[in-house]
């Protein structure tokens, strides 16, 4: 049942319009006689009806379902070797967050239980501006060509005729681009199933750049690990509680927090020199890979702490805004295809949804002082006064640079080319250890049931064996299990290249 609402009003709050002007009852409309016509002078009704006309804004195109609160995060750890963000500088630092969970591919009436990868946003708000992490639950992704995302997304929503959810599309996408494979493995596992918003862990998935004041640089990859574990729900568990309790994660996490206990995670990197990154098995640009810990262990950064429900829903969770473009001084994108093109798409739909001016909201206002060059455009009410919008000789802002001027290894040599990532075994090896070392028989057993009941639904036979090649190109045993389950002939695997001619890391310097 829904928690029991509690409410924090002003005291003695006076009903009025928009503008302020006290109404003496709400439910009343002008209008002549006792059944006569209404008049539109009565500004309080259609201040009303207009704003109920408008209230709706549009839902974000993937994580449209979600959850957040408020809390901090607490510097524990000193790194100010690996980067200079001023957020580091000092263990004991705190700084404000944001959070919002969410799943992907549903609508925001969706169940919070839905088999899905979970967004894991963080808005940290600095001394030197917002940070913004937007990270997944699960470290890698179904993609590592930016150009497939939409796509992907389309396959895994509604059917343009039908209006209805299609295993024959959801399929089909994934079986054609079996380097998504690694994805699955973890989505189809209990892990696409998580128990809540809040008890599960969080990965960038992309690597960054953490740069010293030397300007010294290592790849990092950030992860945000819950205390007390990464808790799942079985397929039953999930899908009962989809009926009845679809928002059982939004619901949990914020009873938790009124009760004070408070989720709370410990922030871990890990680093990679470029000598190291170069001569990585695997591409580390690359988006359906980990690093993994025995070569490149956890060391740890801070920890995150929500310790503050959220007093209304569409101001402070709705209506935030993240962006990984969303960085600070001594944290750097690296050159990953995917995450470069999430540093346009993310502000753009920001723009779109929420307005040219969507950092000036409150829940996304930096703490930091603005001063640019913008100015106007719909909803501005930060205006910046009487300073100009050009670089003024005449008042002149003072303009204050990175510790850092230039990165080395960031110098790049080749032709302008559409590229395309081709499959090869490397794309495998990961997948294939999941299966094998470090899932229980318990978890085959549920993942073998889990992907039986969606890709059995697929009405293709070609789909579901093209899939089931890709299975048997990690594990023909997987496959097979698979294939009886759904009473699907068995396959053989899907032909690849051998791991030697898959692309490398390498940067060519001037």
């Amino acid at each position: 049942m829904p928690s029991q609402k509690v409410f924090k009003s002003q005291d003695n709050a006076v009903y009025t319009t928009s503008t302020g002007a006290p109404v003496a009852q709400p439910y009343a409309a002008e209008r002549i006689g006792n059944i006569g016509p209404l008049l539109l002078q009565d500004f309080h009704h259609i201040d009303l009806l207009a704003h109920f006309d408008r209230e709706r804004i549009p839902e974000r195109v993937v994580h449209a379902k979600g959850a957040g609160a408020h809390g901090f995060f607490e510097i524990t750890h000193d790194i100010t070797d690996l980067s200079c963000a001023a957020l580091f500088k000092k263990v004991g630092t705190k700084a404000p967050v944001t959070m919002r969970f969410s799943t992907v591919g549903g609508e925001s009436g969706s169940a919070d239980t839905a088999r899905d990868p979970r967004g894991f946003a963080i808005k940290i708000k600095t001394e030197e501006g917002n940070l913004d992490w937007v990270f997944n639950n699960t470290p890698v992704f179904f993609i590592r060509d930016p150009a497939k995302f939409p796509h992907f997304i389309h396959t895994q929503k509604r059917d343009p005729q039908t209006h209805l959810k299609d295993a024959d599309m959801f399929w089909d996408y994934l079986s054609q681009n079996p380097e998504s494979i690694h994805q699955i493995m973890i989505l189809f596992s209990d892990r696409g199933t998580p128990d809540g918003y809040h008890n599960m862990h969080g990965y960038s998935g992309h690597t960054f750049k953490f740069v010293n004041a030397e300007g010294k640089f290592v790849y990092t990859q950030v992860h945000v690990r819950k205390e007390g574990g990464f808790k799942t729900l079985t397929d039953a568990q999930a899908t009962k509680l989809a009926g009845e309790n679809p928002e059982y994660g939004l619901q949990t996490l914020f009873e938790d927090i009124e009760k004070g206990n408070f989720p709370e995670w410990k922030v871990y990197v890990q680093t990679m020199t470029a000598e190291q990154a170069e001569k990585f098995r695997y591409n580390i640009l690359d988006l359906t890979k980990v690093w993994p810990h025995a070569e490149f262990p956890l060391r740890p950064v801070g920890k995150i702490v929500l310790d503050k429900a959220v007093e209304n829903y569409f101001a402070e969770i709705e209506q935030a805004a993240f962006s990984p473009s969303h960085t600070v001084p001594g944290i750097e994108p690296s050159a990953d295809p995917v995450l470069q093109s999430r540093l346009f798409s993310y502000p753009d739909t920001h723009r779109h949804r929420l307005g040219v001016n969507y950092n000036q909201l409150p829940v996304n206002a930096p703490l930091a002082p603005v001063a640019n060059f913008q100015r106007d455009g719909a909803m501005t009410f930060v205006s910046q006064g009487s300073r100009p919008n050009y670089q003024s000789s005449i008042v002149p802002l003072q303009y204050k640079p990175k510790a850092y001027q230039n990165i080395a290894h960031e110098h790049w040599l080749g032709h302008a080319q559409a590229h395309l990532s081709e499959i090869t075994e490397l794309d495998f090896e990961q997948p294939r250890a999941l299966w094998q070392k470090v899932f229980s028989d318990t978890d085959r057993d549920h993942y073998v049931s889990n992907v039986a009941g969606h890709l059995g639904g697929a009405k293709s036979a070609e789909v579901k064996a093209r899939q089931l090649s890709v299975y048997a190109a990690v594990d023909q045993t997987l496959s097979d299990r698979i294939a009886d389950a759904i009473g699907a002939p068995r396959v053989k695997p899907l032909k690849v290249k051998p791991a030697a001619e898959a692309i490398r890391f390498k940067v060519s310097s001037v």
